[in-house]
């Protein structure tokens, strides 16, 4: 399902226990729309699940507000016992990722099937 939750353009999938939502293109001026910590959250109350696989392969920049609304998001999946789990990083994005620490709470799969399984081939270190 392709919709455009108050300005975020999200396509959005259901399988078992789990919500798949990939994230296209961040819309300029992102910072006036609702925060998408809150939008994705109300996403999977509705959905009555509190497991995430966002996809990101259409996102050029993982912008630190935007990473900020990941941590809020994982935070408060964490306190209700789900998961958070990001998948289709472009290499730019994971360097984002590892430049505000974040690479170890938000590990980079390569794919929804791999997120969903939390496998990750081993990096080289």
């Amino acid at each position: 399902m392709s919709t455009s939750l108050v300005g975020w353009p999200l396509d959005v999938e259901r399988g078992p226990d789990w919500l798949m939502v990939r994230l296209h293109a961040v819309p300029e001026h992102f910072e006036n729309l609702p925060p998408l910590a809150t939008v994705l959250w109300d996403l999977l109350q509705q959905q009555f699940t509190h497991r995430l696989v966002l996809e990101c392969d259409n996102v050029p920049i993982l912008y630190s507000a935007l990473i900020g609304q990941l941590v809020m998001l994982h935070k408060r999946l964490s306190l209700q016992g789900g998961t958070l789990r990001i998948c289709g990083l472009s290499e730019a994005n994971r360097m984002a990722l590892r430049t505000c620490r974040m690479d170890d709470r938000f590990p980079a799969y390569n794919n929804r099937h791999d997120a969903i399984l939390g496998y990750r081939p081993t990096q080289p270190r």
